[in-house]
């Protein structure tokens, strides 16, 4: 057979259900082999980027592989964000691209760049196939390491002339790997620190969302009785609506949740990942830290934790669940206190009427309008902030959002492979006007699709989060407004259904409509962020 066909047939083994991108000339043989699988479906694109973002969303959500495809040159060149969005955010994804024919080639150096070298540093492995009889081992080899601990983005090329090649290789079998187990000595001296401890804490981070960790953590949480917070790509591991949960360090510094942890001796640190910014700083001789993770530590001079319990972070939470009992000398009664203040605070403006919109009413009627299961996707902007804080997650990977890379313009095409993904659940792209036209296009794609999309757009004529810290450091306001088109004749133009909101109050009502009603729908919202500066710029003054 051809080699494109042996390709196709080896992401068939590996279980794709879906192929982002869009082909180019080099990719034609591939293409043709992908027309005849049964199994996958091609999701063409608007552009490489976008794909790229739904195939690493696609990765975040089920554990599996996202695949996506681009041609040579300015195709592959513009997954370059989307590569290091999901190796930064440990979603596994692979990219396909396609190269000029490499054993003999008529057109000199027309649209090549070396995509495996440019690739290298974006990437966990990177390789240019060579040989039609080389394609089982290299993609099995691409979907091992892109699933394995840490995940992320892999990538392969595949020449033209080898695509059309003949080859009588055969699949290589899918090898199962068992996650490694924590040390035991390591979970006796964890069991230990923690028992000792007089103010413990458990922070719960991205990783305990990725290997659906929930069951365990809650049960240890119930069990122990010991408070809990996240990072904001840790949220929805443990229902936020728990009794015991504290809130969310979308902020490193000058947050009420920090005044809970700076009364803590001993935290519990499951899951956290350092490309995510520190969910607290290790100052002082009194605070340890206990890192439960499946790869070591990122030492730096904010985070040096005293212990590490390395392997299935399940297991390990379980196997301290065995050992660890409830303790006469552990004092939460300050975290009470902090956690009555913290609520109090997230609580206010959320029935505020007053128009455009501001950040925290914005929040709480899109709680309201979400079922326990329905999926927000975030775009990055300062609103991203106030969901990390106000928005409480119900299930796990029901908010995502990146805190790794922080890129703009992922947030509609993460929306649309999520509702691919869970085409049963509701599903909100929430969206700056910024981010949102940066792959804005892709609403053809949703449209054609035949999606039940929901999309926030957040409208207020500049890059606010930029504008913020401007202000924050004192400078004019200055090059950073733009003008914008009318969004509602904009979704209507390919498709979709707009919709403008004139009053605060009609927010809900038209949120609501929109998730219960079939297709895509725009729903632009003026907001004020002049509330932004409470954010950084109040005073910390911790409860007594």
């Amino acid at each position: 057979m051809k080699a494109s066909d042996l390709f196709v047939q080896a992401l068939e083994h590996e279980g794709v259900e879906f192929l982002f991108g869009i082909p180019g000339e080099e990719n034609l043989d591939l293409l043709e082999s992908l027309r005849h699988s049964q199994q996958v479906k091609l999701i063409l694109s608007r552009h490489e980027q976008a794909a790229g973002f739904m195939a690493a969303t696609y990765g975040r959500l089920t554990g599996k592989t996202g695949v996506c495809m681009a041609t040579l040159g300015p195709g592959a060149t513009n997954f370059v964000t989307a590569a290091a969005y999901a190796q930064l955010g440990a979603m596994p994804m692979l990219m396909i691209t396609g190269q000029k024919p490499i054993k003999s080639s008529k057109q000199g150096q027309f649209q090549i760049v070396d995509i495996v070298e440019m690739m290298k540093p974006l990437t966990k492995y990177t390789h240019q196939i060579v040989s039609g009889d080389n394609v089982p081992s290299r993609v099995r080899e691409a979907f091992r390491v892109a699933e394995e601990e840490r995940p992320g983005a892999v990538h392969l090329e595949l020449p033209e002339d080898i695509a059309r090649e003949d080859t009588d290789m055969h699949l290589f079998p899918k090898n199962r790997v068992r996650r490694p187990i924590p040390e035991e000595k390591a979970i006796a001296q964890a069991a230990e620190m923690i028992e000792n401890a007089q103010s413990p804490l458990l922070l719960i981070g991205a990783a305990a969302n990725r290997k659906r960790t929930s069951k365990m953590l809650f049960n240890f949480i119930r069990d122990t009785g010991i408070p809990f917070f996240t990072t904001q790509m840790g949220k929805g591991v443990v229902d936020e609506r728990h009794p015991l949960f504290l809130g969310n360090a979308a902020l490193s510094a000058n947050d009420p949740l920090h005044c809970a942890i700076a009364r803590a001796d001993l935290i519990i640190n499951v899951g956290h990942d350092v490309v995510e910014k520190p969910p607290f700083f290790m100052e002082g001789a009194n605070l340890q830290v206990i890192h439960i993770n499946f790869s070591s530590a990122s030492v730096d001079t904010v985070y040096f934790p005293q212990l590490e319990i390395i392997g299935d972070i399940g297991n390990s939470i379980w196997q301290l669940l065995l050992r660890v009992d409830r303790q006469t000398n552990w004092d939460f009664s300050y975290f009470g206190k902090v956690k009555e203040w913290i609520d109090e605070i997230r609580d206010t403006g959320s029935d505020d009427p007053s128009f455009p919109v501001v950040p925290q009413r914005l929040v709480a009627d899109v709680r309201r309008a979400m079922p326990d299961d329905g999926i927000i996707c975030l775009d990055n902007g300062v609103y991203k902030i106030w969901f990390a804080l106000n928005y409480r997650a119900h299930q796990p990977n029901t908010v995502l959002l990146d805190n790794a890379l922080a890129t703009m313009g992922a947030g509609l095409p993460s929306a649309m492979a999520a509702k691919l993904v869970e085409p049963d659940k509701k599903v909100m792209a929430i969206c700056g006007d910024g981010g949102f036209m940066m792959n804005s296009q892709e609403l053809e794609t949703a449209v054609r699709l035949g999606q039940n999309l929901v999309v926030l757009l957040l409208r207020d004529d500049g890059y606010g989060m930029i504008k913020w810290k401007q202000a924050d450091m004192g400078f004019e306001n200055w090059g950073l407004d733009y003008g914008n088109p009318d969004f509602v004749k904009y979704a209507e133009s390919y498709g979709a259904h707009g919709h403008r909101i004139g009053a605060t109050d009609d927010l809900l009502t038209v949120l609501t409509s929109c998730l219960d009603a079939e297709g895509v729908h725009l729903v632009e919202v003026p907001i004020d962020y002049s509330g932004n500066k409470d954010l950084l710029e109040k005073e910390l003054v911790c409860p007594t």
